[in-house]
């Protein structure tokens, strides 16, 4: 039965939308990347995208993208959304966008739109909803979005009351669930509302070409109403970012609450490995049965991920150590795997071959876990796929190891599949060849420095930079005294030709010992996010680049390209800074939208 239900999944994205698998399907084997972070307005453009589909298509069955349509500026995520039919956005046009969703579709992979429902901004004030009509090429159909009365179709109680004092009389209904300070929540016992969610989920499915839909603040509105849009829409897959204080039943009850029509993210084993790998606290991920949907019987619902967009740009919230070892472990258990963006660039390779080392197993979003062992120094877990098993070793374990051969190996982890099963692609990946990058004359190979790294500062930050490291290794360990650093260890030492950026080397001698670092523009300003550190690397603003001890000509061969972008802008508590900024943030758990 199981080899005919996985001909069934493995022909899902030919099938028409008639063809509905609620919420998410179970023995589901595929791989979820999340294609952007914030700001990663290079990295997402949908051109970019298009030309990795081959390599993408070898591991990935969908691919979340950031919401693409219009938000007035080109330096916009696209959560203070404004247009939904007009698709050209700050990663491309759309022909462009099109293109890349098509491209996947022919390559085996589903593109996942980001639907951002729960609030709306006007045009150029904060209630002037565009009315939008977009009539296909192709099929002739006419879709159009009317509002009528924008006041009627926003809560009552919007931004606290803030838009009533404002002077905006809005009418709607009390808000069904959170409310989002920034934007204009949308009622969505609202007809008119509901109306126009739907005209805009069946858009995005039947024009667009999008295979699901990731739902943007789940918590801001009551889950009858993703049922209600689900059962409309059908889209063959459907997660919410369901992020709230209230633990592990929240998230069931959100799933249940959906009608079971959509998975959600596993934030709660999001915590549980925040808590083992920052801290190498192993032992503790054996409570995963306790504390996540992918050990409480809702696996088939369950999206697990290591870090987001949003957490990865807080340093309380995002994964901070091992991040290569919780990556092994989202793939080897239950639930369906999202990687991230830049843990997909940084460890590439490792990520394909478990990626590989799951798929070879047979391993599924239902799969059974048949054995949990926690160990002062270690933790080992196997789960059982369709073709074999999969055991996970962690720290220093105790576990046997027979019956497996070696998949893939790192720092703090050994991933085994069992004997029998050929791994032969996963040996292959050692062989793939490198991208070279090349690194500019100036990042050049240091001797006589204890620690030493380069920063390539974008073109928007000031010309005094800062540097911040530190050692975590189970405790943190800070190199200066206080925030934002020293930038007496740091040194201009030049410009990259291929972007007149300048480059800065930070150098140390001291005792204490280093591995992470930021880079910042002092107190308020614009930063880094956290850096793993080794002798030699070479950082943009977007994270890891290149490694100049990896040849002394100062080409590295690394396999992932990184485009410096402009630099995420936060202070240390997770806040956006700059005043000419539109966009969401994270504050004290919630989203914000900052203006």
């Amino acid at each position: 039965m199981k080899r005919i239900q996985h001909l069934i999944l493995g022909i899902l994205l030919a099938l028409p939308m008639s063809t509905w698998a609620q919420g998410w399907p179970s023995d589901y084997s595929g791989v979820m990347l999340q294609s952007f972070y914030w700001d990663s307005y290079n990295d997402t453009q949908w051109t970019n995208l298009t030309t990795q589909a081959d390599e993408l298509s070898k591991y990935f069955k969908l691919v979340w993208v950031p919401q693409s349509g219009w938000c007035n500026g080109m330096k916009q995520m696209g959560y203070a959304d404004i247009y939904w039919l007009d698709q050209h956005s700050a990663f491309g046009t759309e022909a462009e966008l099109k293109k890349m969703i098509s491209t996947f579709k022919e390559k085996g992979i589903g593109t996942i739109a980001d639907v951002v429902i729960n609030h709306k901004n006007g045009k150029s004030t904060w209630v002037d909803f565009p009315n939008e009509t977009y009539t296909s090429k192709t099929t002739g159909k006419t879709y159009t979005l009317s509002w009528t009365n924008p006041l009627a179709d926003i809560c009552t109680g919007d931004d606290g009351g803030k838009t009533k004092n404002a002077g905006y009389n809005v009418s709607g209904a009390a808000d069904t669930g959170d409310d989002f300070d920034g934007a204009r929540d949308l009622d969505h016992t609202n007809t008119e509302v509901q109306n126009n969610i739907k005209t805009y989920l069946d858009f995005l499915l039947n024009e667009m070409g999008y295979t699901g839909f990731r739902y943007d603040m789940t918590g801001g509105y009551s889950p009858t109403y993703t049922k209600m849009y689900n059962e409309s829409a059908k889209p063959s897959f459907s997660v919410g970012e369901y992020w709230r204080s209230d633990g592990l039943s929240g998230l069931q009850n959100w799933i249940n609450n959906t009608g079971k029509t959509s998975a959600a993210f596993d934030f709660q084993l999001k915590w549980l490995i925040n808590n083992a790998f920052n801290n190498s606290s192993w032992s503790t991920l054996a409570n995963y049965t306790a504390q996540s949907l992918i050990g409480s019987g809702y696996a088939q619902y369950a999206v697990t991920f290591t870090d987001n967009h949003d957490t990865y740009r807080n340093s309380s919230n995002m994964l901070r150590n091992n991040i290569e070892a919780a990556n092994a472990y989202i793939l080897t258990m239950p639930g369906t795997p999202c990687v991230f963006m830049n843990h997909w660039k940084a460890y590439r390779k490792p990520i394909k071959k478990m990626i590989l080392a799951r798929k070879l197993a047979g391993i599924s979003n239902t799969s059974s876990v048949t054995s949990s062992k926690g160990e002062n120094a270690g933790y080992s877990v196997t789960v059982r796929g369709d073709k074999g098993s999969v055991l996970l070793c962690l720290g220093t374990t105790t576990v046997s190891t027979s019956g497996y051969q070696l998949a893939v190996e790192g720092t703090n982890y050994k991933m085994y599949v069992s004997n029998g099963i050929d791994i032969s692609s996963i040996s292959a990946v050692d062989n793939e060849e490198e991208t070279k990058v090349t690194l500019p004359a100036c990042a050049t190979k240091i001797t006589g420095a204890k620690y030493y790294c380069y920063f390539e500062k974008p073109s928007n930050w000031k010309t005094t930079i800062y540097a911040w490291p530190w050692s975590e290794n189970g405790t943190t360990v800070n190199v200066y005294t206080s925030w934002p650093g020293s930038t007496a260890d740091v040194t201009n030492v030049g410009t990259n030709p291929a972007t007149g950026n300048t480059v800065y080397l930070w150098k140390y001698n001291g005792t204490k010992s280093v591995t992470m670092i930021i880079f910042n523009e002092g107190k308020d300003g614009s930063q880094t996010g956290n850096l793993e550190f080794k002798n030699g690397n070479y950082y943009t603003a977007a994270g890891y680049y290149g490694n100049v001890e990896d040849a002394s000509t100062g080409i590295s061969k690394i396999t992932t390209t990184t485009n410096t972008v402009d630099a995420p802008m936060f202070n240390l508590a997770g806040q956006r800074v700059g005043s000419n900024y539109k966009g969401v943030v994270i504050q004290n758990g919630k989203k914000v939208v900052r203006k």
